[in-house]
């Protein structure tokens, strides 16, 4: 399964004491971002997302979510269900995300008050999800070769030796100018990672919390998305996470997203 930059996993891609490149240098940015796609975190991944939306008074909304993950070999499938509270309970939302760099993400929300499915148009990926501080960009997979990479430097963030990445898009129509990411070495997921906006100015960072070995895999379980601009963040949790447990191919499909859990 490759890591995909969405929510909790994307989250998988994802300023203390600066290093000398000279012998770091040997591998490309664009390799380290590849690297960071690559990573390798098993075929199929379940469990439960708790969402925190946190305004600029402190105020808490939590959601709990439901998520299945399950790689199909040219296309991975991601699927989920809100859970509660009231008014978000039984809202699914479902990406596939291919291979294929020439292929853009497919993806759906299915909101019960209207009773159907909605196919999210490109127009409307830079929207916010469910009030979060993800757009539905964010929670698809963004393939390498859109953006042109550049190593910046190393750093040693949190103790951990990271590879720092400027990715600039190619798409002169596209939400973010640039990103910037922490890579950390030898584990290919991202440390910290700050979004710019069009006009090139600093737009929201996501920070990763916490990191578990599951299965023998590198697991992102907890995620902070500060939106400066607007004074919001999203906070992430991801808990009860099962690897290559056993996930029914139909669990991804527009029928299941109306049916629910």
């Amino acid at each position: 399964m490759k890591t995909r930059t969405s929510l909790i996993l994307i989250i998988g891609i994802f300023l203390i004491g600066s290093m000398s490149l000279t012998a770091q240098t040997e591998m490309s940015a664009t390799e380290i971002m590849q690297k960071v796609s690559d990573r390798p975190d098993g075929d199929e991944m379940e469990g439960t997302l708790t969402m925190t939306l946190i305004n600029s008074r402190g105020g808490e909304r939590v959601r709990e979510i439901r998520q299945y993950i399950k790689d199909f070999g040219t296309v991975e499938k991601k699927i989920m269900f809100f859970q509660k509270p009231a008014d978000v309970k039984n809202t699914s939302f479902m990406n596939w995300s291919y291979d294929d760099e020439t292929q853009n993400d497919d993806q759906w929300i299915y909101l019960p008050a209207l009773k159907k499915v909605k196919r999210i148009s490109s127009d409307s990926s830079g929207d916010y999800f469910m009030g979060s501080d993800f757009t539905y960009d964010d929670l698809g997979d963004r393939k390498v070769g859109d953006d042109t990479h550049t190593l910046l430097r190393t750093e040693t963030l949190e103790g951990l030796e990271c590879y720092v990445v400027e990715s600039v898009t190619k798409d002169e129509d596209y939400m973010y100018s640039k990103t910037i990411t922490w890579v950390v070495k030898d584990r290919w997921y991202g440390l910290k990672k700050e979004f710019y906006d069009e006009d090139e100015d600093f737009l929201k960072s996501l920070t990763l919390l916490n990191v578990e070995q599951i299965n023998g895999f590198w697991i992102i379980t907890g995620t902070e998305m500060k939106n400066d601009q607007k004074d919001h963040m999203t906070r992430m949790e991801f808990k009860g996470v099962k690897v290559d447990a056993g996930i029914k191919d139909s669990n991804f499909s527009e029928r299941m997203m109306k049916r629910g859990l």
